[in-house]
């Protein structure tokens, strides 16, 4: 039996488990790094530990999932061209007449390149669960007193493709989002940052809690990557996967200050710009975490992690 977690100072404990004995039992191939068809014994960990974060989830919640495309023009609006064009995925599509159209397709037919007559759709891949949620919150109105906090999910997608186990192109992610008054946001940050970390107690991951950026595109990503990690907006809980000494990021706390309040033009219960933060959860890291560190067989995985996943 694996160690259990251990506090950030006391370090962390090596993974059992390696890539190809963890991606022969839990995935199959599907010709594109980064996108695999998922084994009914992984998803069935995902199941539980869906389960398990539903668990913790506070009262007055509400809860909302997305598909896994949103709005293009909304993507545009909150500025993701400007900090992550490198990761995005349009939607494109067929336009024209049916004559047009079939002549498309009529030239993969005669060997010929059918995917130059393609054009942008009104939708983008998502790329994070919580994008679509503050155009919904800014259409209600004021917010009430106290703010709003909203349990999200969807399957997102980041081209950044990889062999890697951690880095899916295609992939799920659970948030929690608040959104209200500055003191309201840094305390649900505080707390989940300190919840968060006992989650990951129960599951017997070791883990550490460490500031992070985001990878923001480009030079000025780099001064805005800096700012980030300076004001310590972003912190991540991480898992060591790969190696101990680079380990992977399964959860993360974000604080965004008046970001997306300011572009959706969020009001607060005092009629100030909303802020906004949220806690992530990487559901496919977390669940390929599990396996890596405790093995293939969840009957044998530390008591206090079947426990949790209700195992």
């Amino acid at each position: 039996m694996n160690a259990p977690l251990r506090p950030s100072h006391l370090g962390f404990v090596a993974p059992t488990g390696t890539q190809d004995t963890i991606k022969d039992a839990l995935f199959q191939p599907m010709g594109v790094d980064g996108v695999y068809a998922r084994t009914g014994l992984y998803e069935g960990i995902v199941e539980r530990l869906a389960a398990y974060i539903s668990s913790q989830r506070e009262a007055g919640t509400e809860v909302l999932r997305f598909p896994p495309v949103m709005s293009r023009r909304d993507l545009e609006r909150h500025g993701y061209l400007k900090s992550f064009p490198n990761l995005l995925g349009c939607v494109c599509a067929l336009h024209g007449t049916d004559a047009e159209i079939s002549a498309a397709a009529d030239r993969h037919m005669q060997g010929g390149d059918w995917t130059s007559a393609l054009s942008p759709s009104d939708l983008v891949l998502s790329p994070a669960a919580c994008y679509p949620v503050y155009p919904i919150v800014a259409a209600r109105g004021p917010l009430p007193a106290g703010g709003a906090i909203f349990d999200v999910a969807c399957d997102c997608f980041r081209h950044e493709p990889s062999p890697h186990l951690d880095r899916l192109q295609s992939f799920r992610m659970r948030e929690y989002v608040c959104i209200g008054a500055p003191q309201d946001v840094n305390a649900f940050r505080e707390r989940w940052m300190v919840r968060a970390h006992e989650m990951a107690d129960a599951l017997a991951l070791p883990c550490r809690v460490e500031t992070a950026s985001d990878p923001f595109f480009g030079r000025i990503g780099q001064v805005m990557a800096l700012s980030q990690l300076h004001q310590a907006l972003k912190f991540e809980l991480v898992v060591p996967l790969k190696s101990v000494e680079s380990p992977t990021a399964c959860m993360s706390f974000n604080a965004h200050r008046d970001h997306f309040g300011t572009t959706w033009n969020i009001e607060d219960a005092d009629g100030n710009v909303a802020h906004t933060g949220c806690v992530a959860f990487g559901m496919d890291r977390l669940a390929v975490a599990l396996f890596w560190t405790h093995g293939l067989d969840p009957a044998a995985w530390p008591a206090s992690a079947r426990s949790a996943l209700a195992l």
